[in-house]
C-alpha cells in the first residue's frame, strides 16, 4: 500500500511564499492540470503545484529557444538540483522558490523523485530530436515525459488503507499518464510538425499514408489521415480504460483530482475522433464551462464508482 502523509507540521512562511510562488505558475500556465489540483487538500494541492512548477522548468528548456548545446546545460543543471533536493541540501531561505517548495513536499509525501529524472531524459530526447519507428518506442518517450508524472503525483495522492490492488497503483498511474499523452500528441500535430518534431510512430504513418507530416492545414494528398487519427484514438481509449483502474483505489478528493484531470483529456479525445482535421487548423481546446462540469462530475466519484462496478463484474 502506498500512503501520503495526511497532515503536516506547520508550515513556515518562507515555504508557503514558496509554494505561493508554484501556485501561481500552475493557475497562470496549466490550463488542464490546474482545474484537477484545485479539488485537493491544501497540503496535497501545494504539493501538486511544486511538481507541475518543476516539471513546467524542464518542458520550458526543451520548448525554448536556446541552442541544443545549451539545453542540455540546462538539462543537466536541473538535474543537479534534484540531486540537492534529493539529498536534503536545499534550505527553507533559498533563492529558488521552485527547490524551496519541492523540497518540503518531498519531506511531507513519499514522492519517487527519480520520476523527474525521467522527465529530464524525456526532455532530452526532444533535444535530440528523437523519432519513434514504433508504438514500443514511442512507449519509452511517453513514460519519461508523463508516465513518470502519473507516478509522482501518486506519491502525493496516496491510496486508500485496504484497498484491493493497490500494489498496482503505480502501474495503473503510469498507464494513465501514457493515456494523457498520447492525446496531447494527436491534439499537437502540426504544432510539433511546425516545430520540426514528429511523435507519432513512422510505422502507423507508413500504414496510413501519412508520411510525408502535417505542416498544413490539411492532410497528405493521398492519405488516409481520418483513419490515422481514429487509429490512434482507439490506442488512447485503452489506455484510459487501464488507467481508470486507479480510480477506486484513491481518496475521494484524490480520485476527484485524477478523475478531473483524465476527464478532460478524455473529452478532448472524443472532439478529435469526431474532427480528426481540426488538428491541422488548430488547437483543439474545452471551454472553461466544460472543464468545470468534468470537475464538478469527478468530485461526485461518478467515474470511480463506474470503474468499481466495471471491476466487480470482471471478477463475477
Amino acid at each position: 500500500m502506498i500512503r501520503a502523509v495526511e497532515s503536516e507540521p506547520l508550515v513556515s512562511a518562507q515555504v508557503l511564499a514558496a509554494y505561493s510562488y508554484c501556485e501561481a505558475v500552475t493557475a497562470g500556465q496549466a490550463r488542464n492540470f490546474a482545474y484537477g489540483i484545485r479539488l485537493l487538500p491544501a497540503p496535497k494541492r501545494r504539493a501538486m503545484s511544486a511538481l507541475y512548477a518543476f516539471s513546467r522548468r524542464i518542458d520550458d528548456i526543451g520548448d525554448g529557444a536556446l541552442a541544443d548545446d545549451v539545453k542540455v546545460t540546462r538539462l543537466e543543471e536541473a538535474r543537479a538540483l534534484l540531486g540537492r533536493i534529493r539529498a536534503g541540501a536545499v534550505e527553507e531561505d533559498d533563492t529558488d522558490p521552485v527547490a524551496v517548495a519541492l523540497a518540503h513536499a518531498a519531506r511531507t509525501f513519499p514522492i519517487p523523485l527519480e520520476g523527474l529524472d525521467e522527465l529530464i531524459d524525456g526532455v532530452l530526447m526532444d533535444v535530440r530530436g528523437t523519432t519513434y519507428e514504433t508504438w514500443e518506442d514511442l512507449k519509452v518517450y511517453c513514460r519519461c515525459v508523463a508516465g513518470a508524472i502519473g507516478r509522482l503525483s501518486l506519491g502525493v495522492f496516496g491510496t486508500e488503507p485496504g484497498a484491493r490492488g493497490a500494489e498496482r497503483a503505480p502501474e495503473y498511474a503510469d498507464t494513465l499518464g501514457l493515456a494523457l499523452q498520447l492525446t496531447n500528441i494527436l491534439r499537437d500535430i502540426r504544432e510539433d510538425a511546425e516545430g520540426g518534431r514528429v511523435y507519432l510512430p513512422a510505422d502507423d504513418l507508413a500504414k496510413f499514408g501519412c508520411s510525408a507530416g502535417f505542416r498544413g492545414p490539411t492532410p497528405p494528398e493521398g492519405s488516409d489521415f481520418a483513419g490515422l487519427v481514429h487509429f490512434e484514438v482507439r490506442r488512447a481509449r485503452a489506455l484510459f480504460a487501464e488507467g481508470y483502474r486507479l480510480l477506486p483505489l484513491l481518496d475521494r478528493r484524490s480520485g476527484a483530482c485524477v478523475a478531473a484531470m483524465a476527464g478532460i483529456y478524455r473529452r478532448l479525445l472524443d472532439r478529435i475522433e469526431r474532427e480528426p482535421e481540426a488538428v491541422l487548423r488548430g488547437r483543439v481546446s474545452l471551454p472553461g464551462h466544460e472543464k468545470a462540469y468534468v470537475a464538478v462530475r469527478g468530485l461526485s466519484g461518478l467515474d470511480a464508482r463506474h470503474v468499481n462496478r466495471r471491476t466487480i463484474r470482471r471478477r463475477v
